[in-house]
Order: C-alpha cells, then sequence, then structure tokens
C-alpha cells in the first residue's frame, strides 16, 4: 500500500560493511528530521562480508528499516528494482551505501520534487571527489546518454535521485535483463529537473566499478535505448567496402604503369590494410554478439533478481 507523504529510500549494499554504521548514523537523524512517514529499504546483494549482520541487526534497531536479502549477487541496478519492488512510499530516493552520496542532501531533493511537481529529481555532484579514471568515462557517458535520451542532464552517473511512484512502477514493468535506471526513468517521466549535491570521498572500503563493470554498463546504457553501434558498423563497413574497391583499382592501375616491381614493394601496406579490415570485422562480431546475448538473456525470461528473504520491524499487537 503506497503511503501519499511516505519516503522510502532504497540503497543497494555490496561488501560495505565499514561504511554502513557511519551511513547510518548520519541518515537516521535525517529522516526523522523530515517529519513524515518514511523508510528506509537496504538491499544486501550477495555481500560477502558482515553487511547482512549489520544490516538484520539495525532492523532491530529501527523500526523503519528493511532489508532485503538476494540470493547471490545480481549488480547494482537489479539490486535496486529488488528494492523498489517492496518499497511503499510516494516518493523514492535511491543513493549509494558508500556515503560519496551524503544523506543531508535527501532534504533537498524532497524540497525540489514537491516545490516544482517533477516526476524525477537527478543530481550534479558539486566539486566530484574521484579520481580521473572515474571523472573521464562518467562524462562520455554523460554526452551518450543526451544524445540518446534526449534529456538535457548533466550528470546520470549520480546514484542519489528521487522518483515518484508512478515512474518506479513503470520502470519496474520493463522486466529487461540489461538496464540503465536514470536514463529509463527519463524515459517514462513527464517532467525531469536536476540539482547539485555535495560529493565526498569515499572513506572505507573500495569502489566495486571495476573498468569491466564500467565498460558492460556502458553497454548496458547503449544496448537498452539505442541501435546506434548496429548502425555505425554498418555504415563504416559500406565506407570501407568502397575504400577497399577503390585502392584496389589504383593498386591495379599503377602495377599496369609502374610494372610488378613497384607492387611487390607494397606488400606491406596490403598487410596493414588487411589487419585493418579484420580488426573491424571482429568488433563489429563483437558488438553484433553483445546484442544477441541480450536478446537471449531477453528470451529466456529469467528474473533479474530472486529475493531471498524480506527482514522487517515485528509490529506489536494492537
Amino acid at each position: 500500500m503506497v503511503e501519499d507523504k511516505m519516503v522510502s529510500v532504497v540503497i543497494p549494499v555490496y561488501n560495505e560493511e565499514e561504511s554502513l554504521p557511519r551511513l547510518i548514523d548520519r541518515l537516521r537523524p535525517v529522516m526523522e528530521g523530515l517529519k513524515r512517514p518514511y523508510e528506509v529499504v537496504f538491499v544486501d546483494d550477495g555481500s560477502r562480508d558482515r553487511s547482512l549482520e549489520l544490516l538484520k541487526k539495525t532492523v532491530d534497531e529501527w523500526s523503519q528499516v528493511k532489508v532485503v536479502e538476494l540470493t547471490r549477487n545480481y549488480g547494482q541496478h537489479a539490486a535496486v528494482f529488488s528494492g523498489f519492488s517492496v518499497s511503499e512510499g510516494a516518493i523514492v530516493v535511491t543513493m549509494d551505501a558508500d556515503l560519496q552520496n551524503p544523506p543531508e542532501e535527501i532534504p533537498k531533493l524532497l524540497r525540489a520534487m514537491e516545490e516544482g511537481d517533477y516526476d524525477v529529481v537527478g543530481t550534479v555532484r558539486r566539486d566530484r571527489r574521484d579520481s580521473l579514471f572515474r571523472t573521464l568515462p562518467s562524462r562520455v557517458v554523460n554526452m551518450i546518454v543526451r544524445k540518446m535520451i534526449k534529456v538535457d542532464m548533466k550528470d546520470w552517473g549520480c546514484m542519489l535521485r528521487a522518483y515518484r511512484r508512478d515512474v518506479v512502477e513503470r520502470m519496474s514493468a520493463c522486466h529487461e535483463q540489461s538496464t540503465f535506471i536514470p536514463a529509463l526513468a527519463a524515459y517514462f517521466a513527464k517532467r525531469v529537473t536536476e540539482i547539485e549535491v555535495a560529493h565526498e570521498e569515499r572513506r572505507a572500503g573500495v569502489s566495486h566499478y571495476s573498468l569491466r563493470k564500467l565498460i558492460d554498463l556502458q553497454f548496458d546504457l547503449v544496448s537498452s535505448f539505442s541501435d546506434f553501434p548496429l548502425k555505425l558498423i554498418m555504415y563504416a563497413g559500406i565506407v570501407m567496402a568502397v575504400l577497399g574497391v577503390s585502392f584496389g583499382g589504383v593498386l591495379g592501375v599503377a602495377r599496369l604503369v609502374y610494372g610488378a616491381k613497384w607492387a611487390a614493394e607494397g606488400v606491406f601496406t596490403l598487410f596493414a590494410v588487411l589487419f585493418a579490415f579484420v580488426g573491424f570485422q571482429f568488433f563489429a562480431l563483437g558488438v553484433m554478439g553483445e546484442y544477441i546475448g541480450r536478446i537471449y538473456r531477453e528470451v529466456r525470461r529469467r528474473p533479474e533478481f530472486v529475493i531471498e528473504k524480506v527482514y522487517r520491524a515485528e509490529k506489536s499487537p494492537s
């Protein structure tokens, strides 16, 4: 049952035992200061440390907390969707558990949403405290998303965001195996805005986004909302075919004019061109394979996540 004034905060957790105590200590006074119904939904995404144990203890100490235990590690976006499935608030806020998203910024998101009657409130990380390894790919992702979604937002990578319940339900109804939640929300929302929020350094633990995961996330984004890579391969193939035929014609004429000796001296050029073509073919096969793999996963219709158990405070009998 959805309460009109309730706020749900969904937080995916994966091996964050060092950050959780600080997060809970900072989050609780913020939520109580809202002076409105709220709940906090922690999703344990198959953690291998003591994160789940700490979260279950929190349920006993904080009655507004729910803990969703997943059967294994499904990834951040699947974990968020599992949190959506048990949340009850009219407004749902998502944030990371590593405290790079300060919980003190949550009231600012709620004010922006309600004063402007927005469906989605995104955030821009002010004075971002990340390395160049994280910020440079983020800029590329932001540029690509703006082009594909046609929504002019500056920072698509920040997890601290607020969504209306109807947007959450529309996203949850998609049941996509690979998707990008901020872009999907913008696709379903009518009124979207973006505000600046503070950003903090990670003070404990390590980032779980390796280069491989960042690349996978990028391709999830592209493949979920665009067939541009396939079109790019087609157009590039046409251009390379035309260039190959033209180059072959030039070599044939040069052989007739300058003789066979000149043609033999250009053998390494031919090899270089051949290797370039072969490399492009393998790249093209890889891109098409990624699309086919995602189609295969969608056709199997396996669930995006499986909830082992939901822990919540026991209600006293009335």
